[in-house]
């Protein structure tokens, strides 16, 4: 059975949002599909629609996110990526049987009314991983 539908988006974190979105829309002619503050990861969100997965532009709103502390410490890029589920709890419990590290315990509110959970970068190779139901 496979858990995994399609790339729901790939997330990079900038400095300043809007010259991110005007290099992507002068560049590559993308535009901004959605847009959001979502407060309680501290960051704003812009979504670029490319085919049917987004680029996910993410910025932080306070110096403590989990996106302001990667900028500190990695600098600029890309964040992690998100993944298409059918049932976001279901496939968060296959990673916990498994016996992988998981951020979040349980599925939680996203942005643009989605569920989503996060899996530790150590159980996936180096990549955070954001699993994401619509």
């Amino acid at each position: 059975m496979t858990v995994l539908t399609e790339i729901d988006h790939v997330a990079i974190a900038v400095h300043d949002l809007e010259a991110a979105i005007a290099y992507y829309h002068d560049t590559f002619g993308c535009e901004v599909a959605h847009r959001e503050i979502v407060e309680r990861e501290g960051v704003e969100e812009a979504l670029l629609k490319v085919a049917d997965s987004y680029i996910q532009l993410l910025t932080p709103t306070r110096d403590d996110s989990p996106v302001a502390k990667a900028l500190a410490t990695r600098g600029e890029g890309l964040h992690h990526i998100g993944y298409r589920v059918g049932d976001c709890a279901a496939a968060l419990a296959r990673v916990k049987a498994e016996g992988h590290h998981v951020i979040d315990e349980e599925p939680r509110p996203g942005s643009r009314g989605t569920t989503v959970a996060f899996l530790h970068p150590k159980a996936a190779f180096g990549t955070l991983i954001e699993l994401v139901q619509e």
